[in-house]
């Protein structure tokens, strides 16, 4: 009982998001040039190391959108997820492109409770919105990192537009970076 409960502790799925400060995930052209920002904040800190953080996530899981735009991306920056298990949630008919990605059709408390409790303590949604929507209306997801960029892009697709219910966060972390960028860590409470 007590394995089991120390299991329970340690998987955790978290939805991983980037932002404009206005809310605004992707534009309209799904264009990312704007990622790149020229600020300089002299208080923030460095990055972290991207290479040791991302050893620390088991599984990545997106929509089908977010997989189409991160392949086409892809082409030009390399694929950012590595040979990390990735997991395409989708009714599409998608051939993946790489051996590490497996498509999902189905109810997401299966997918949750079959495939990736079983197999792995930490999952990150990276998007898109209506997916991440989704895990946080079933109460799948147990936190939100958003990573807020220093602009204003006015009209686009917004991260938690449409929710539909409020949901209760709990602070866990702020950081500022030298490039302006805020990280903002938040449990979702149950």
């Amino acid at each position: 009982m007590v394995k089991e409960e120390l299991t329970k502790e340690a998987f955790k799925i978290t939805a991983h998001m980037v932002s404009s400060l206005d809310g605004i995930i992707a534009k309209k052209d799904n264009s990312a040039s704007w990622f790149d920002t020229p600020d300089k904040y002299e208080k923030g800190i460095a990055a972290q190391d991207p290479v040791e953080f991302l050893k620390t996530i088991d599984c990545y899981v997106m929509g089908a959108r977010t997989y189409e735009h991160a392949i086409e991306l892809s082409k030009s920056y390399g694929w950012a997820y590595g040979d990390k298990p990735t997991i395409v949630v989708s009714h599409k008919n998608i051939k993946p492109e790489r051996k590490n990605i497996e498509v999902y059709s189905g109810d997401l408390h299966k997918l949750v409770d079959e495939k990736l409790k079983p197999n792995y303590k930490n999952v990150w949604l990276v998007g898109g919105a209506e997916l991440i929507q989704e895990f946080i209306r079933l109460k799948l997801a147990d936190e939100i990192r958003l990573m807020v960029i220093p602009i204003i892009l006015g009209d686009g697709t917004y991260f938690l537009n449409g929710i539909g219910q409020e949901k209760l966060l709990h602070l866990l972390d702020v950081v500022a970076y030298k490039n302006g960028m805020v990280e903002l860590r938040y449990e979702i409470k149950k």
